[in-house]
């Protein structure tokens, strides 16, 4: 059937449908822009973090501080930089000793950047500054610090060692505004040679101080002996001055004193002699 226009009813329904369908492809285009727009209009930068707001990659000079911002979609773009303190292991950094001994350091960096200097670090160095900036500073502070110590140095001194290395490395690593925090040197590996060598020198140390102190407990012993025997002669010599013919004589009379105070009054019958003993007893009056 025609409608009083001549268009059939047919054909208005099939153009209705498609002005519908248009419609909802250009709301849901609508709707995703509109996502996009609402997701990429917010970002959020957390604690221990630094935002760097980036206009078509131009970095804007100042960084942007823990929280919840906004930025254009599809012009501006941020890069999270961490500036926690964070640590760096170098496991095997290989060196030189004064007296040319290898030596095989492994050595951890506390560190981290400066919260506002993030955007220079990451204009000039970038986001792996570890490889860049880091690796490269510890290495060479390492072989330049070794050097200046025997290695036998390196191991009685490794307090002064580890303040050369601390020093040294926080200078260098100021200047691309990286602060060491504190570093650790958890090894120091030596050529076997080596290592066997001074195992035989702690040993032989260690005999020569035994020895050493078994000499000293005879030397000890010796002179408590001349003590004693010079302290025995000092006391005879005393004695031996001592000894006048008035302490012999009271010594004498000690003696006979005491036999008188034994004596029962009871005179003996027979003397020790050839001639007898009268015997008071059977004698008869005169």
């Amino acid at each position: 059937m025609r409608n009083k226009l001549g268009y059939n009813d047919f054909d208005e329904d099939n153009t209705s449908l498609k002005k519908l369908g248009a419609r909802l492809v250009v709301g849901f285009i609508i709707f995703i822009i509109l996502l996009m727009v609402f997701f990429g209009l917010f970002y959020t930068v957390h604690a221990g973090q630094r935002g760097i707001l980036l206009t078509f990659g131009k970095p804007n000079p100042m960084a942007m501080e823990p929280g919840l911002h906004l930025k254009m979609p599809m012009v501006q773009s941020v890069v999270i930089m961490n500036v926690q303190t964070q640590k760096f292991i170098v496991t095997k950094a290989s060196s030189a000793s004064q007296d040319l001994q290898e030596v095989t350091t492994e050595i951890a960096v506390n560190y981290h950047i400066n919260p506002s200097d993030v955007v220079p670090i990451y204009t000039n160095i970038g986001k792996d500054y570890e490889n860049v900036v880091i690796a490269p500073a510890v290495s060479e502070v390492l072989k330049a610090t070794t050097a200046k110590y025997s290695a036998e140095e390196l191991i009685t001194n490794r307090a002064q060692v580890k303040d050369d290395i601390d020093v040294a490395l926080s200078e260098r690593l100021r200047t691309s505004n990286v602060i060491v925090d504190a570093i650790s040197i958890t090894d120091f590996q030596f050529s076997d040679v080596f290592t066997q060598a001074i195992e035989n020198k702690v040993t032989a140390q260690q005999n020569a101080l035994a020895a050493q102190n078994k000499l000293e407990q005879v030397k000890y012993e010796a002179q408590q002996a001349i003590t004693q025997a010079e302290g025995q002669a000092q006391a005879q010599a005393l004695l031996a001055k001592s000894v006048t013919a008035q302490t012999i004589e009271y010594q004498r009379l000690q003696i006979e004193l005491a036999a008188i105070n034994k004596w029962n009054g009871v005179l003996p019958q027979v003397t020790g002699g050839a001639i007898p003993f009268i015997n008071l007893n059977n004698s008869t009056t005169m």
